[in-house]
């Protein structure tokens, strides 16, 4: 991807359709080849990933479930090069296991310090 550096930073369960909704707006706009996209996942917003369904055979992440859906939509967008990147501390914090996030979910020491680097990088900060 090149173009635009955007991230977008979530650390609330509440504002996740938020910020879905917002970056598939954002491609939509400018186009999935102009943009390089990643999204923070720190603090409570951590806590989608906690007992999530597993997936059936060859089916999807989950059922109908609101947390379904929106695990559903994250992994829509990481196939067009969306970067999901969640905290390590809050993982803990929210006692979610490494293990069970989805493949396209990477995990990083510390949230802050990865906004940090993406912005000395020149990434635009997003947080809706």
């Amino acid at each position: 991807m090149n173009g635009l550096k955007v991230l977008f930073h979530i650390n609330e369960l509440s504002r996740w359709q938020i910020v879905l909704g917002n970056i598939t707006n954002f491609l939509n706009d400018v186009g999935q080849d102009n943009a390089n996209i990643e999204v923070v996942i720190n603090g409570e917003a951590v806590s989608i990933f906690k007992n999530r369904c597993q997936p059936a055979e060859g089916g999807g992440l989950c059922d109908g479930s609101i947390n379904g859906s929106l695990l559903e939509q994250m992994e829509k967008l990481s196939k067009v090069g969306v970067k999901f990147v969640a905290c390590r501390n809050a993982l803990k914090g929210q006692l979610v296991d490494e293990e069970s996030l989805p493949d396209f979910v990477t995990v990083v020491p510390a949230g802050i310090t990865e906004i940090v680097r993406k912005q000395a990088e020149g990434y635009a900060y997003i947080k809706p």
